[in-house]
């Protein structure tokens, strides 16, 4: 498995606040879709692929960064070693339904098995950078 680094970290565009009566149907605070949240009044685009930091829409990579330079680089690479943990986990209970799509694509092609699948995670880290 790979997890790309420039892969994408998604952000509501409310600032977060506990699920109270009037604030359950704000769904730009409780969602990070890119559906709902391209909507928001509150949502920057980011067209400049350099500056992958900015927008409601960033690099894994660059979450990392501002983790290690607000909470350290420990803290960054067990965010990192956690999440690979869930992706981990999750792909082993996958395992045998990936095996029957890979099997499905690639039925009489025993050589050259040439096969991949994307797949995407959505990974919530709380304040305490708990995954």
């Amino acid at each position: 498995m790979y997890v790309h680094k420039n892969g994408l970290a998604r952000f509501a565009t409310v600032p977060y606040q506990s699920p109270q009566p009037s604030n359950m149907n704000n769904m730009c605070m409780h969602l990070t879709n890119y559906a709902i949240n391209k909507e928001s009044d509150d949502f920057v685009q980011n067209d400049d692929e350099d500056a992958d930091d900015q927008g409601s829409k960033r690099s894994y990579k660059s979450v990392l960064d501002f983790i290690a330079e607000k909470f350290g680089q420990a803290a960054a690479k067990k965010v990192e070693q956690d999440i690979n943990e869930i992706i981990l986990k999750t792909v082993c209970t996958a395992q045998p339904h990936v095996l029957h799509l890979y099997r499905s694509a690639q039925p009489d092609d025993f050589e050259n098995s040439m096969c991949f699948q994307i797949l995407g995670f959505d990974v919530m880290m709380d304040h305490k950078l708990n995954c």
